[in-house]
């Protein structure tokens, strides 16, 4: 990362984000960017529809004097889990399971990309969320064959977040 920006909230392996105001942040895509950036528009759409696990869609813009395009999200504010006993953290994280499965989706960084493990999962006052829809995929788009191998992929995924979770 060259620049810093005075209202930066994180940089991570592809997109930097910026805070817009005290309720939206906006993730930035640079250079010719109109599959990327509608394809995670639209997963985030259609997750949003689903439930309250993925942080909400706002709209798409245009940054004029940085020339980036913007993908506007609801801000997060996060919490430390290690601040919650276990049996709390117990119940954030059977509601948390429930509505992974609804979505059907990655919880974790791929191998080799920098950054934190799960730093995908903020756990907020609300209750655990996902903050970005990662490598996920729709099943229109891959099929039912491939989904199931992504879904059998998500399940050992959340068994390893569980472990995390509970054990710090």
């Amino acid at each position: 990362m060259a620049e810093r920006y005075a209202n930066q909230l994180s940089y991570g392996a592809n997109n930097l984000v910026v805070a817009l105001s005290a309720t939206e942040v906006a993730k930035i895509f640079r250079g010719d960017t109109r599959s990327d950036i509608g394809s995670e528009a639209e997963k985030l759409k259609v997750a949003n529809r689903v439930n309250d696990l993925l942080a909400r869609f706002v709209r798409l813009d245009y940054d004029d004097k940085h020339e980036w395009d913007m993908l506007i999200m609801e801000r997060l504010y996060p919490l430390d889990f290690r601040s919650l006993e276990v049996e709390k953290r117990e119940l954030l994280l059977d509601v948390f399971t429930d509505e992974l499965r609804q979505l059907h989706r990655d919880i974790q960084r791929p191998s080799g990309q920098p950054g934190e493990r799960y730093d995908n999962v903020f756990l907020t006052d609300g209750g655990l969320r996902l903050i970005d829809v990662g490598i996920s995929a729709l099943r229109a788009q891959v099929g039912d064959k491939l989904f199931s191998k992504y879904v059998e992929i998500e399940e050992r995924e959340r068994a390893e977040f569980s472990n995390y979770f509970l054990s710090r």
